[in-house]
C-alpha cells in the first residue's frame, strides 16, 4: 500500500455533517445560559450564512453576568417550558435573526446543546414549538441535531413539522 493511501485510511476525513455539528458546536462556547447552551449555524450551498447561540438581547444583562438563573431563581416550579422566564433567545432564533430569508430558503439548520453542569450534550435535544414555527417561516429545509454522543445526530426534515403539528395534537416538545 502506498504511503498516500496508508495515510488517507489512518486519518479518515471528517464527514460533512459532523463538521458543522462540530462548528455549532463551537458556537455553543459563546453561549450565556446557566444550564444549557446551544450552537447553531444555517448552511445553504455549502456556504455557513449566520450563526447563533443562547443568550441574553443584546444589550440585557445575561445570566452569567447576574450570576444566577432568573427562570431557576424567579419562578422555581417551572420545570418544563417557561421560556417567558427565561432571559436567553434561543441559538436557532438568533441564528434567523442574522440572515436573509432569502438566504435560508432551502437551507440546513445545525444544532448542537450542551449541559453547562455536565458539559454532557443534551439527550433529545429538538427545536422548541417558538423555533419550529419560525424555522418553518424562514423557509430552512432540514434540522441536523448533535444526539447524545458525538457520533449520534438526528436529521429532521422540516416538511414533517409541517404535516405532523404537535400542537394540533396535543403535544409539547419541551
Amino acid at each position: 500500500m502506498s504511503t498516500r493511501l496508508k495515510w488517507m485510511e489512518e486519518n479518515k476525513r471528517m464527514d460533512k455533517i459532523n463538521y458543522y455539528l462540530d462548528i455549532a458546536e463551537a458556537v455553543s462556547g459563546r453561549g450565556t445560559c446557566l444550564r444549557k447552551n446551544f450552537g447553531c449555524i444555517i448552511v445553504k450551498n455549502d456556504e455557513i450564512i449566520s450563526t447563533g447561540y443562547t443568550g441574553s438581547p443584546r444589550g440585557r444583562v445575561n445570566c452569567i453576568d447576574l450570576g444566577f438563573c432568573t427562570k431557576k431563581e424567579k419562578f422555581p416550579e417551572v420545570h418544563h417550558g417557561g421560556y417567558d422566564a427565561c432571559r436567553s433567545v434561543h441559538a436557532e432564533q438568533n441564528a434567523m435573526l442574522s440572515a436573509p430569508r432569502k438566504d435560508m430558503i432551502g437551507a440546513t439548520m445545525y444544532l448542537v446543546g450542551k449541559r453547562v453542569d455536565t458539559g454532557a450534550y443534551e439527550p433529545g435535544a429538538n427545536s422548541c414549538q417558538m423555533c419550529r414555527k419560525m424555522i418553518i417561516n424562514a423557509g430552512i429545509e432540514q434540522v441536523i441535531i448533535r444526539g447524545a454522543t458525538k457520533e449520534e445526530y438526528l436529521v429532521v426534515n422540516v416538511e414533517d413539522w409541517i404535516k405532523n403539528d404537535d400542537l394540533l395534537e396535543g403535544r409539547n416538545t419541551y
